[in-house]
């Protein structure tokens, strides 16, 4: 392998796993089905770059291609690289659970929104002058007068303090018999 394609690989391989981290799944299995074509399968690189794209083809929708590479990389030269192979392999066998409707949380569609409207933009990143200057802010701290402060001293304190001093000196002296 020449450096020119170990550049390249490298080079599809970060653009594979960027993608892939974007949310971008076709273009990151494209990215590394290609460097996947250039790498010796055999070498720790070349597990890496397998791993990622069966992790990809799932994410894409692509099961049984991931489920087939997957299969390919639990017997990879690698070890570490062979054991992954193995727990995605073992994740992406597992039976679907089913779950019911009460148990999921629907998330609302939020693509027919207006922009022009403040009231949807709660929370986004408008500019504070847009903000009333009369609002006042959700938690704020009071003052505290110190004449409405108690500092007699607890009497509970006293109490532990003279109880851990019996427990001590019962110590104390149980030891010196001993």
């Amino acid at each position: 392998m020449s450096s020119d394609d170990l550049k390249i690989i490298e080079t599809e391989y970060r653009a594979g796993r960027t993608a892939f981290e974007r949310g971008e799944y076709r273009k990151s299995v494209q990215h590394l089905e290609a460097a996947n074509a250039l790498v010796e399968a055999g070498t720790r690189l070349g597990g890496e770059i397998q791993t990622w794209l069966v992790t990809a083809y799932e994410a894409a929708g692509q099961r049984t291609e991931a489920i087939a590479l997957c299969r390919q990389v639990s017997r990879h030269p690698d070890l570490s690289t062979r054991k992954q192979g193995k727990r995605l392999l073992y994740i992406l066998e597992a039976p679907k659970l089913r779950s019911r409707p009460e148990w999921l949380t629907q998330i609302p569609d939020l693509t027919n929104l207006t922009d022009s409207n403040a009231q949807d933009r709660k929370g986004s990143s408008a500019p504070v002058a847009q903000r009333s200057h009369l609002e006042k802010p959700a938690f704020q701290l009071e003052p505290v007068d110190p004449n409405h402060v108690n500092s007699q001293g607890n009497r509970f304190i006293w109490v532990a303090l003279v109880v851990a001093a019996f427990v001590l000196g019962t110590l104390w002296w149980l030891s010196g018999r001993g």
